[in-house]
């Protein structure tokens, strides 16, 4: 979205018209919507920033649920906000801390800024595009006690406030068909600001899961998030936003509530064993917390193998940071015989899972000509070392 789009958007037209569409249907004739609305009289302009608004807004749903339905965004800044459940989980720290004051420096569309306000909280959120900054303001005009500038991160007056949240832009500047950044160097604010901002006061910084685990300043808390089984997030805390005798943490959020598992520091794996009867996939955040092995000593589990992510047990035991299968048997991992062996246990629909092994599951799934009413999972990782191949099912009771 550019300026001259966010300007038609925001005239009292553009936002009744945005507000009168019926729920976005991507299966509906956008050729004879567009004809529609231009021949009751608006602007192809306008057409488009509503008809993309409308999009967008179905897209947020999954981050913001029923409050995407009163919100603006841009395509780059929806790639990047934050899930209003984890935000509120963000704000939660801030407040614990009894920190007041907060300034989001890279407030994007404003969904931190969103949850730190509705949690009583004083925020300026900053923005250095002009176009972000306003689509912020309008998603937090609602709050009383929010307010949005538009302002470079790394030499805005920090004066009068008590804490400060960050959220690295980590994509290429722009609103629409940004690509995303892989040098830390590159992300705006930079890191060396970000960091060195923690020793003048307390803050906390969103990243990538998949952020470099070398690059973790010694005292942070660093805190992976797992939404729903899929990571989403890794956060640092530094100063009283930080928890004592906590440095590595999985937090994991799904239907059930709220899981976490913490730990002073990178956790020890366990030995190797033999498989048992049950094989568990510790959950995402857990992996990139490296905290496999306080796990596989909650569940008296061992390693398949080394290096890999996988356990295995004789009991089954339940816990919310790993996904169960049961072992149903160990298949001959050479293809042709795999092949065989699918087609007489008549599995027609399988879902392929691996690691320590160089397979690409959607090759090999076409390769083993699937054919039946069955459907099953298979595992194909090493064991001790050496690859095997193994037809499990997934426990569905664990909770």
């Amino acid at each position: 979205m550019d300026r001259s789009e966010l300007v038609e958007l925001l005239s009292p037209d553009g936002l009744r018209l945005l507000d009168s569409l019926p729920p976005y249907d991507p299966t509906a004739d956008v050729v004879r919507m567009v004809s529609d609305l231009r021949k009751a009289g608006h602007a192809p302009g306008l057409v488009t920033a509503v008809l993309n608004q409308s999009r967008l807004r179905a897209r947020a749903v999954p981050k913001f649920g029923e409050f995407a339905g009163r919100m603006l965004f841009t395509e780059a800044g929806l790639e990047q906000a934050t899930r209003l459940r984890v935000a509120a989980l963000h704000a939660g720290r801030f407040v614990g801390a009894s920190l007041t004051r907060v300034v989001d420096l890279g407030c994007g569309i404003g969904g931190d800024a969103m949850a730190m306000s509705a949690m009583d909280l004083a925020v300026t959120a900053v923005d250095t595009d002009e176009v972000t900054a306003t689509v912020a303001s309008f998603n937090l005009a609602p709050f009383g006690n929010a307010e949005v500038a538009q302002g470079d991160a790394e030499t805005f007056d920090l004066s009068g406030f008590d804490a400060a949240w960050l959220d690295p832009a980590r994509r290429t500047a722009g609103h629409n068909n940004t690509s995303r950044l892989t040098r830390p160097g590159d992300y705006s604010p930079n890191l060396d600001f970000v960091f060195g901002l923690s020793e003048r006061m307390p803050i906390g910084v969103k990243l990538g899961p998949g952020h470099d685990r070398g690059l973790i300043p010694v005292g942070a808390e660093a805190q992976w998030v797992s939404v729903d089984g899929k990571l989403v997030e890794m956060g640092l805390w530094f100063g009283a936003l930080a928890r004592d005798g906590i440095r590595r943490s999985a937090l994991l959020l799904d239907l059930a509530g709220t899981h976490e598992l913490s730990a002073a520091a990178d956790s020890a794996d366990v030995e190797v064993g033999l498989l048992g009867d049950y094989l568990y996939e510790p959950d995402g955040a857990v992996i990139r917390a490296r905290l496999i092995g306080d796990l596989a000593r909650s569940l008296s589990a061992l390693m398949l193998s080394e290096g890999i992510a996988y356990l295995t047990s004789a009991d089954l035991r339940p816990t919310p940071f790993a996904t169960a299968f049961r072992v149903l048997e160990v298949l001959p991992f050479d293809e042709k015989k795999l092949r065989l062996a699918l087609q007489e246990r008549r599995i027609g629909t399988l879902e392929i899972k691996k690691r320590g092994v160089d397979i690409d599951p959607a090759t090999l799934r076409t390769r083993l000509r699937l054919k039946g009413p069955e459907s099953s999972t298979l595992v194909l990782t090493r064991a001790a070392g050496q690859r095997v191949a193994l037809l499990v099912e997934r426990v569905r009771t664990l909770a």
